[in-house]
């Protein structure tokens, strides 16, 4: 009996860290296709497989830390066509900042219900501003060390890889742990809202990413209306969906971006695809856990009004039972 358990779930272990490393080969193949040189670097202006990580390890705990690793070699090896001793080192930097991210979230407190504002606050500036530094430190030094690239171009290039490794914590780990709760609402009216919101989103993120006028505002006022009648469910896909759209124009050069250098490119898809997340995120944090302390006040009200209920007179008379000398005094 126990040696099946034991088999089972070291089965179970192997089975997470196989879908961890496919999940992330996958998001990786995915990011690629909009990738850019800078200085001879190829990054990317959002990089998923870093959201795929942390929320690997916030969902499964450390044991996800071997599929990351594996998942990072693939993808690296596949990029360079072969396996050297830089390799590992930038495997190592890929492995360690979400890990690291996720050991400080964990000793913060961070809840992954993301039903607070700290939580969201911790996710940016913890999560993803600070811990993925590791990986875009790492991945640039072991490329200057190897001569592939200049020292002139060191921090653009740092600069390009962790901003595409934090904007894929900001907006591909919320909604993950998002899905990882959803549940199918029951059909109400907020279905056809929910349709609108989609339709909405869509129509406007094409304008405001692919016109030359600079429209690129837009996109809030339907990040705002996501997250105040959706929370984190309606404003994580929203912003998804504006990140990678502006990401495809951005490496397309059209609108908004059209003839612009690559680091200019670069900074706008940073700045943009910060404060699209930031909005999404911290403005769901805030309208959940208003609303979650609206119902605690509302259950207390609720246990208040019995409590007084139980306590008025009449009732307080009848529930207790008379004592004897009480009914000598009564003849």
């Amino acid at each position: 009996m126990i040696r099946s358990e034991r088999t089972r779930r070291t089965t179970v272990a192997v089975l997470h860290v196989l879908a961890v490393t496919a999940a992330y080969y996958a998001a990786g193949g995915l990011g690629l296709i909009r990738e850019v040189s800078v200085h001879g670097a190829v990054v990317t202006p959002l990089w998923p497989p870093t959201g795929i990580a942390l929320a690997a390890l916030i969902c499964l705990g450390p044991i996800a830390w071997p599929g990351i690793a594996l998942g990072s070699l693939l993808v690296v090896a596949t990029l360079s066509g072969s396996v050297t001793p830089s390799t590992f080192a930038v495997v190592a930097g890929n492995t360690l900042a979400p890990v690291c991210a996720y050991l400080i979230l964990r000793r913060a407190g961070f809840r992954s219900e993301l039903d607070r504002l700290r939580d969201g606050v911790m996710l940016v500036f913890l999560g993803a501003l600070a811990g993925m530094a590791i990986s875009a430190t790492m991945g640039t030094g072991m490329l200057a060390l190897n001569g592939k690239l200049p020292l002139s171009g060191f921090w653009p290039v740092w600069a390009a890889w962790w901003s595409g490794d934090a904007m894929g914590v900001l907006v591909v780990t919320p909604l993950l742990l998002v899905l990882r709760r959803l549940r199918m609402p029951r059909i109400t009216d907020r279905w056809v809202e929910a349709s609108a919101l989609l339709i909405v989103a869509v129509t406007v993120s094409l304008v405001a990413t692919r016109s030359s006028l600079a429209v690129m505002y837009l996109v809030f006022p339907v990040l705002i209306w996501a997250a105040l009648r959706f929370q984190l469910a309606g404003s994580a896909p929203c912003a998804l969906l504006v990140s990678v759209l502006a990401a495809v124009a951005g490496t397309q050069g059209v609108g908004p971006f059209e003839g612009r250098s690559v680091l200019h490119v670069m900074v706008n898809l940073a700045v943009l695809n910060g404060c699209v997340a930031l909005t999404a995120l911290l403005l769901a944090a805030v309208v959940t856990e208003q609303s979650n302390i609206r119902h605690r006040i509302e259950r207390a009200c609720e246990e208040l009004a019995e409590v007084v209920d139980h306590l008025t007179p009449g009732k307080a008379t009848a529930a207790w039972p008379s004592r004897p000398e009480d009914e000598l005094d009564t003849h």
